[in-house]
């Protein structure tokens, strides 16, 4: 969000001004304020269209700006903005705080990450989720909505936010119900290529399935996860630290709800009274080095596992990468509830 160094303008400007304000900004924007409120845009169409109207140069900016306008609040996520820039077509909206006061400028370069990235991405997205039965009945999980958008597309985009512009998506079962949504990608700032199985493939198959023109590190996830992990600083740590692959993580804790014995023999040495243990775990997002899916030659479904125990007898590196608590994996009702904050 751009919050310094905006394109202002005051209704009593002239409109050669605002030319020249909109002309050295090149936001193709300009806000219109009266103190620290904001009463006005004016875009190069407003200026055509008010000076065909009448409006000289030496005309008020009052009499050309839009004073109905759409704006968003602060604490809007991107995404929810990216859809509203999205349906209206807008390449710039103003972010507005009480009593209409300017807080900042959102600009679809900003939102949809001005640095691309070389690396594409793949996601799995065509297992069958019957623990999520009856939902996934009728929809795959990775569509299965959370917070207003499918899971899907809260990862697209944040994957376009973080840089990346090439997307495969790998689907299976009702992969045309995901392939009807997304196209091509165009509308969701990417260029997306299916990778259509005809069998399920696994969380390692599909890799062997990728075009050969992948000729660097590549982001692997699964398609049902709701998280907001770094992806770019993923990808920079796996290629910093030499590794063929690199595992993100995060961290479960369970409970055991009993007093545990600490025993010797016949006697009690020690009592931990309900302990927590801690265990690292696989969050199923992966960065794998580009000489990695011509190695997978699978016949039927081949597990990530397998890959990674492939690097791991050739005595290659494996890293690993926390991906931190702001995830859930929702392959269950309990995780869905909890995705969706009804837990």
């Amino acid at each position: 969000m751009h919050q310094s160094n905006l394109p202002l303008l005051s209704p009593l400007d002239t409109v050669m001004h605002g030319m020249k304000v909109l002309d050295a900004s090149g936001l193709e924007i300009a806000l219109v304020v009266e103190g620290s409120r904001l009463v006005g845009l004016m875009t190069d169409g407003d200026l055509r269209r008010a000076l065909i109207d009448g409006v000289g140069f030496e005309g008020l900016v009052a009499k050309a700006m839009q004073v109905n306008f759409t704006w968003v609040p602060p604490e809007l996520d991107r995404a929810e903005v990216l859809d509203i820039m999205k349906a209206r077509r807008f390449k710039q909206i103003p972010v507005l705080g009480p009593d209409m006061e300017l807080l900042g400028l959102h600009t679809i370069d900003d939102l949809l990450g001005t640095n691309s990235r070389q690396n594409a991405a793949l996601i799995l997205c065509g297992g069958f989720g019957t623990r999520l039965h009856p939902i996934t009945a009728t929809i795959p999980k990775p569509m299965i909505h959370v917070a207003g958008r499918p899971i899907l597309e809260r990862i697209v985009l944040h994957l376009v936010g973080s840089g990346f512009r090439k997307i495969f998506l790998a689907t299976h079962y009702l992969g045309e119900m995901i392939e009807a949504y997304f196209e091509n990608g165009s509308k969701f700032g990417c260029s997306i290529e299916y990778i259509k199985e005809t069998i399920p493939m696994g969380t390692g198959g599909s890799l062997g399935l990728l075009p050969s023109s992948i000729d660097t590190p590549l982001l692997v996830m699964n398609g049902d996860l709701v998280t907001h992990f770094d992806a770019g600083r993923m990808i920079d740590y796996h290629t910093e630290a030499g590794n063929l692959i690199t595992v993100g993580y995060s961290t479960h804790i369970h409970e055991v709800p009993f007093g545990v014995l600490d025993l010797q023999g016949d006697r009690v040495c020690g009592w931990q009274e309900k302990p927590r243990l801690s265990f690292p775990i696989s969050a199923g997002i992966y960065v794998v080095d580009p000489s990695i899916p011509p190695r997978v030659r699978p016949l039927g479904p081949t597990p990530i596992t397998w890959v990674v125990e492939n690097c791991l007898s050739r005595d290659e590196a494996v890293g690993i990468f926390p991906v931190g608590d702001d995830w859930v994996d929702v392959g269950r009702h309990e995780e869905l509830k909890k995705a969706r904050g009804h837990v």
